[in-house]
């Protein structure tokens, strides 16, 4: 069974993941349409940051929320790996500093933006707590994966994830840096298999971030893994993608607990 799309009356289109997750526990990843953004950002922009009339991303905003239990607490996403834990309710006036969000709280969703980057959404199997996470490479690299999952208060066995759209690994050049960032510290888990070299283009790569994203998630003890086979490059029409339109907007995975 592959990932599902699903039309709502307020015209706003989601992909569904197709994940095992207990019945208490719903998620949703936005594509590009259904919203009212014009130009570059058309047409469901989510990110206040990227230069779009921020009374359009509002209104996107509003259309999400009205599939949703509860407005998502949105984040000050920086590419690092600060995870935030939500044990009450908060206010979003403004934005915390973090690159994802966990919570054990009901009809609290947690949420992350992303355009390229691999969203990755977390439950435990009894249903108790939620996560999201933003993991772009550097995020990725530096441990966003183990610290979501050492912030949630069961053991990692009874984690699952999923892995949202992200740029695929035809598309994601990188450099050797990119690769060293990765090799040296991943060296129990090989991850130069994540990485093809292009041919004529010397210190230039293909990275898989799914790839890395799995490699990552079974070494934090995380089993249960899906997603992944997406491309935000190459499918214009339903993702964003920084890589390919440098000035963009955003896409969100959303995960909560009813």
């Amino acid at each position: 069974m592959t990932e599902g799309r699903r039309l709502m009356p307020d015209i706003i289109d989601f992909i569904i993941p197709d994940w095992p997750q207990p019945s208490a526990v719903k998620a949703l990843f936005t594509t590009r349409q259904g919203g009212v953004s014009a130009g570059k950002f058309d047409s469901l922009n989510l990110g206040m940051h990227v230069g779009d009339d921020p009374l359009a991303v509002l209104e996107n905003r509003r259309r999400l929320g009205a599939q949703l239990p509860a407005k998502p607490l949105w984040l000050n996403q920086v590419h690092g790996t600060d995870v935030l834990v939500i044990d009450r309710d908060v206010e979003d006036a403004t934005p915390p500093t973090a690159d994802a969000v966990a919570t054990a709280l009901i009809n609290r969703p947690c949420a992350v933006l992303v355009a390229d980057c691999l969203p990755i959404l977390f439950c435990d199997e009894a249903g108790t707590c939620i996560a999201a996470a933003h993991a772009g490479w550097r995020g990725l690299a530096s441990g966003v994966i183990e610290r979501t999952v050492a912030a949630m208060p069961v053991l990692p066995r009874d984690l699952m994830a999923w892995l949202g759209p992200a740029i695929g690994p035809s598309a994601f050049e990188v450099g050797q840096d990119v690769v060293d960032a990765f090799c040296r510290a991943d060296v129990d888990v090989n991850a130069t298999r994540a990485f093809a070299a292009i041919p004529q283009r010397d210190g230039k790569y293909l990275a898989d971030i799914y790839a890395l994203a799995r490699q990552r998630l079974a070494r934090a003890g995380v089993e249960k893994i899906y997603g992944g086979g997406f491309c935000t490059v190459t499918s214009d029409d339903q993702f964003f993608s920084y890589r390919r339109d440098g000035q963009t907007g955003r896409m969100a995975a959303v995960i909560w607990r009813e």
